[in-house]
C-alpha cells in the first residue's frame, strides 16, 4: 500500500459525459464559456442550432447638438424562431476622448453603460437618464434613441444581445454637426499644454477637435498654419494652399502630423469643435463704440450675453452669421464673420476675421448671445 510522502499531491481529473463528450472551457466576446463540444471538434459553442446575429444598418451617425438621433441596431436568429425568446439588450457607449487609448494593449478602457433591457423593464444610466429610450419600431429592432444631445455624447456605442449563453454585439460611431475653430493664448501663439488646450476649449463652450473632425473641416476648406493639440493628444495642423513654413511648396495639401506630443510638457495652440448652439448670436447695435467693460455691460442690458469665440464660429459657419464690423467676444478677443467675401472686409475667402487680443480699453462693437 502507497503513502503519500508530501502534503501536496497534483490530482488530474477527466470528466466523462454521456455519448463520449469532453466538457472545455474558453473566452469568447469577452464572456467565459464551459460548454459541450459537438462532434465536428470545431469547437463552436452552440445554442440548439440557433445562430444570434446583431447587425447595424450604418457604422457611423452624425448629428447636431440639441437634436435627436437613432443608433441602428437590429437582432435575428438563423434560421428564424417560430416563438419569440426573452432577451437582454444593453447598451455601453466609449467617449471619442477615450477610443485612442484603446489603440494601446497596455490600456484598459471600461465602457460606459447608456441602459439595459429586459421585455418590458429598461434601465438608463448616469447622463442619459431620461434621454433614451428602444425605438422597437419593428420586431428585433432595439435602436437607440438619444434625445436632447449633449456636445460630450460622442464616441463608440456597443449594440450587445444576450440570449442565455448566447451573445453578439455591434458598433455604431456617433458624431455631432458642427464647427472646427483654430484657438490660441491671450499671451500668444503655442502656450497651451494637452490639458490647458482643453480647458481653453471647455471655455469656448467646446471641446478639442477630433482628427475625423478637424479633417472634415480641411475638407471644407480650413487652411491654418499652426499646430494645435486634438482629442487624441496628437498635434496637426491642415493646409489647403501648400506654401514655405507651412511644411513648403512641395508638400501636398492635406493634415500636417507632428504625432503624439508630451500632454504636459510640449505647448501649441488648440484645434476647438462646437455643435451648433440653440441661441443666436448677433452684432449689438449700439450709438458708440464700447471699450471691454462696456461691451459686457452693453449686452447684459440688452438681455443677453457677450458671445464666446466658438458661438461666434458657431453662427458664421452653421447659420450664415455675416457681418463686416468687428467686436469683442467674451475672451477679450476682437472678431467679425464674413459669409460672402467683399472688398474692405478681409481676405476673399469666408471666415472669422480675427483682430488678437488688443488692449481692453479699444473701441469697438460687440457681438452678443441670447
Amino acid at each position: 500500500m502507497m503513502s503519500l510522502q508530501h502534503p501536496l499531491l497534483a490530482v488530474c481529473v477527466y470528466l466523462l459525459l454521456p455519448a463520449g463528450q469532453s466538457r472545455t472551457v474558453g473566452y469568447r466576446d469577452g464572456f467565459f464559456y464551459q460548454d459541450i463540444i459537438n462532434g465536428n471538434r470545431n469547437e463552436e459553442i452552440y445554442f440548439k442550432g440557433v445562430r444570434l446575429q446583431v447587425e447595424s444598418t450604418l457604422p457611423s451617425v452624425s448629428a447636431s447638438r440639441g437634436s435627436s438621433v437613432t443608433l441602428p441596431c437590429h437582432y435575428r436568429y438563423e434560421p428564424e424562431l417560430s416563438t419569440s425568446r426573452r432577451i437582454r439588450v444593453k447598451w455601453s457607449w466609449l467617449p471619442t476622448s477615450s477610443i485612442t487609448a484603446t489603440l494601446s494593449p497596455e490600456a484598459f478602457v471600461r465602457e460606459t453603460e447608456v441602459m439595459v433591457a429586459m421585455g418590458n423593464h429598461h434601465r438608463s444610466y448616469g447622463s442619459f437618464q431620461g434621454r433614451v429610450r428602444l425605438r422597437r419600431s419593428a420586431p428585433g429592432d432595439i435602436s437607440l434613441v438619444i434625445n436632447e444631445l449633449q456636445l460630450n455624447d460622442t464616441g463608440r456605442y456597443r449594440c450587445e444581445v444576450i440570449d442565455g449563453l448566447e451573445d453578439d454585439s455591434v458598433t455604431v460611431e456617433l458624431e455631432l454637426r458642427g464647427v472646427v475653430f483654430p484657438y490660441y493664448s491671450k499671451k500668444g501663439r503655442y502656450h497651451f499644454n494637452f490639458f490647458a488646450a482643453q480647458q481653453a476649449c471647455q471655455d469656448q463652450d467646446a471641446t478639442l477637435a477630433t482628427f475625423e473632425q478637424l479633417f472634415t473641416a480641411w475638407e471644407e476648406g480650413l487652411d491654418w498654419c499652426n499646430a494645435g493639440w486634438l482629442a487624441d493628444g496628437t498635434v496637426q495642423y491642415p493646409i489647403t494652399f501648400p506654401r514655405d513654413g507651412c511644411g513648403g511648396l512641395n508638400l501636398a495639401p492635406g493634415l500636417r502630423s507632428y504625432g503624439q506630443q508630451h500632454r504636459f510638457l510640449h505647448r501649441y495652440d488648440a484645434f476647438c469643435f462646437l455643435a451648433s448652439v440653440k441661441g443666436t448670436v448677433y452684432f449689438l447695435k449700439h450709438p458708440t463704440k464700447l471699450n471691454f467693460t462696456e461691451a459686457v455691460q452693453a449686452c447684459a442690458s440688452d438681455g443677453s450675453q457677450i458671445a464666446k469665440v466658438g458661438q461666434l464660429y458657431a453662427a458664421w459657419k452653421l447659420m450664415g452669421l455675416d457681418r463686416c464690423d468687428a467686436g469683442w467676444l467674451a475672451d477679450g478677443s476682437v472678431r467679425y464673420p464674413i459669409t460672402n467675401a467683399r472688398v474692405n472686409c478681409g481676405p476673399p475667402q469666408p471666415g472669422v476675421r480675427s483682430f488678437g487680443f488688443p488692449p481692453l480699453s479699444l473701441k469697438s462693437g460687440v457681438y452678443c448671445y441670447q
